[in-house]
């Protein structure tokens, strides 16, 4: 029995002419970042550096290799403390034709942080991608995908176009970046089910379960997400990390899903500035996200803000 795909009906959106749905193959090049923003002392861990090292030295490289012998173009979000140990890496990855987004600076825990606070990560990583590579990223992706509700507001005051840190649709829309703002932003969502954290990622004392999946087994989840995305006309969104799926036999598999994503027919593979310029353009509606406030619970029960919908030009400016 065939069943038809019910599309993100929240999201609605159209693609360019000839195209049915939308893919984007994303890397975070999170490097040495990550596990020292977990925890400072892992700097003095030699074989935990160089477990995460080998993303910008060794996977980058080959990723980079792929992606060429595929020819797609993929984004390659990256914290500003990578760019500032691997500007050569940051090089190659844009003299490749590949965008490079934001991700923090230093990928730090971002939950609960003031915005001033925040403000000074977001600046610190542009400086440092702009000594690297000269780059002025769109798009952003909070480390961990924690984005708090004073963050949207701060990326559009820097001139971003988009945000790739929510998990609220299959879909890319725009939203507002805060109540009483004109401005939007675009966001296109994600989903821990394609991430290739949840897994493959391990390491002793650091994360992990110890269970590292067979990447056929990967590959066929991934390939059905795919093709549900696919038959839905929406939006299949990749985030692999360099040292983790640049290793050999996770590489391979990675490059045989890009090639059945490739082989689906109208489907538009290509990179998430792109997919965001589109939806910009196309998606008139503009959504504000239900808030939650719990004063004092549980004495003083909850607030449920709703969320909102408002008709917008397509092509207005960020403001």
């Amino acid at each position: 029995m065939t069943f038809d795909a019910f599309a993100d009906s929240a999201h609605p959106i159209t693609w360019p002419e000839g195209k049915q749905a939308a893919a984007s193959f994303t890397f975070d090049v999170d490097a040495e970042s990550c596990t020292i923003a977990h925890d400072p002392k892992s700097t003095r861990r030699m074989s935990l550096m160089t477990h995460q090292s080998y993303g910008p030295k060794v996977a980058v490289p080959r990723l980079l290799q792929i992606l060429q012998r595929q020819d797609i173009r993929a984004t390659f979000f990256v914290p500003g403390f990578t760019a500032e140990c691997y500007p050569d890496t940051v090089r190659r990855i844009v003299d490749a034709g590949h965008e490079v987004a934001h991700h923090g600076y230093l990928h730090e825990p971002m939950q609960g942080i003031d915005a001033g606070t925040e403000a000074r990560y977001i600046d610190r990583g542009l400086e440092a991608l702009a000594k690297a590579a000269g780059v002025e990223p769109v798009g952003y992706r909070a480390p961990w995908w924690e984005l708090n509700w004073h963050s949207p507001a701060l990326l559009a005051d820097r001139g971003f176009l988009y945000d790739s840190s929510l998990l609220d649709g299959d879909a890319p829309y725009r939203f507002s970046v805060a109540p009483g703002d004109s401005r939007d932003i675009v966001e296109i969502p994600v989903d821990w089910a394609l991430d290739d954290w949840e897994q493959y990622a391990f390491y002793p004392g650091v994360t992990g379960s110890g269970v590292i999946e067979s990447p056929a087994k990967v590959l066929e989840m991934w390939t059905l997400e795919a093709e549900a995305h696919h038959a839905q006309g929406s939006c299949f969104v990749l985030t692999n990390h360099p040292f983790i799926s640049g290793r050999p036999s996770k590489a391979v598999a990675l490059e045989k899903l890009i090639e059945r994503v490739k082989s689906m027919d109208g489907m538009w593979v290509t990179t998430m500035e792109e997919i965001a310029e589109h939806t910009r353009r196309t998606v008139q509606e503009v959504h504000e996200h239900a808030r939650i406030e719990v004063p004092s619970f549980p004495d003083t029960g909850a607030r449920f803000t709703p969320s909102t919908l408002r008709q917008t030009n397509p092509t207005a400016s960020l403001g």
